[in-house]
Order: structure tokens, then C-alpha cells, then sequence
């Protein structure tokens, strides 16, 4: 295989990695009902003016499988986290008592577990899509080879070469929305 071929499907690879770990961070966002820090890792809290995320300013644990607890570094801090919470809008109302501020989360219906599964499957179908546009971006650099002195066998070997790497990460994010959603239906 030509050389400038392999490496467009290097970087395609590479791309392609990036959006599943993109789609996996984002379904680690939606809660399955237990409580877990990284469900927090979108919140920016105003330090001293700067937009900080939540976990390097405080220390985030789960002290029993529904609560989070938020223990800042600086106690003039509660308030301020508890509005980023607040707005952040993730559904939890923040508890302060002076200390700590403490997360509960409510356990799942069947209803709120159903809208959680379709949430699941729009970032797997985002996922998706991303890997489905980074193919056509291979393809189009694959082509634009030809110019290059690529021959024709060349140039479909390798759109052939990123056809399978589609597949391959779209079965990733497949297997990554299926273990979701049996994470979020398991009652």
C-alpha cells in the first residue's frame, strides 16, 4: 500500500479513536441511577473570578451508592458551588449544611430510565455520525492522492481500508451504548 495511504489511515484511526473516547465520556455523564464524581465533571464553579472545574477545588466522594458529597478546600466556597450545581441543571438539588455539600440521588423510574436510554442512544447516533464524517474526510484526502501520482488500485485498497475502520469504531460506540443501556435499565 502507498505510503501517503497509510498514512491517512493512520490519522483516520487516530481521529476516529478520539470520537469514541469523546461518545464514552459523554455516556459516562448520564447517571445510571448510582452515584458517581464524574457525573460533576461539566461543572465550572467562579474561583476568584475564573471558571474552575468543581474537582480541583473541592474533594468529591461517595460515601453509600446515592449520595455525593462535596467538601471544598476553602469553606467560602459552599455557596458558590452549590449556585454552579444549581445552574448546571443536572437534576440533583445541592445540600449544604456548612461543611459539605451533599448530593442525593434519587432512584430511577421506569419512566426517567426510558428518557435516560434515549439520551444514551442521541450521543451513540452523535458518535456515530462523527466517525461517519471522518470517513468521508478520509476518503476525500485518499482521493485527492491521485494527484500525487496514487494509482487508481491504490486509492480504492485504501477507501476500502477506511470503510473497515468505520466499522470497527462504530461498533465500538455500539458496544459502548449497549453496556449503557444495560447499566441504566438494570434496576
Amino acid at each position: 500500500m502507498d505510503e501517503l495511504i497509510a498514512l491517512q489511515l493512520e490519522d483516520s484511526a487516530a481521529e476516529m479513536g478520539k470520537a469514541v473516547a469523546h461518545t464514552e465520556s459523554e455516556l459516562t455523564k448520564i447517571r445510571a441511577g448510582k452515584a458517581m464524581p464524574s457525573m460533576l465533571d461539566g461543572i465550572y464553579v467562579d474561583y476568584y473570578g475564573t471558571a474552575t472545574p468543581l474537582a480541583q477545588i473541592s474533594n468529591i466522594n461517595t460515601p453509600d451508592a446515592r449520595t455525593l458529597m462535596i467538601q471544598p478546600w476553602e469553606k467560602n466556597m459552599l455557596s458558590a458551588i452549590e449556585k454552579a450545581i444549581l445552574d448546571a441543571n443536572i437534576g440533583l438539588t445541592p445540600q449544604n449544611d456548612g461543611n459539605v455539600i451533599r448530593l442525593i440521588i434519587p432512584p430511577l423510574t421506569e419512566e426517567r430510565r426510558r428518557d435516560l436510554v434515549k439520551k444514551v442512544k442521541e450521543e451513540a447516533e452523535k458518535g456515530r455520525v462523527t466517525v461517519r464524517n471522518l470517513r468521508k474526510d478520509a476518503n476525500d484526502g485518499i482521493k485527492k492522492l491521485k494527484n500525487d501520482g496514487v494509482s487508481e488500485d491504490e486509492i480504492k485498497a485504501g477507501e476500502a481500508e477506511v470503510q473497515k475502520l468505520t466499522d470497527k469504531y462504530i461498533v465500538a460506540v455500539d458496544r459502548l451504548a449497549e453496556a449503557k443501556e444495560k447499566d441504566i435499565m438494570t434496576v
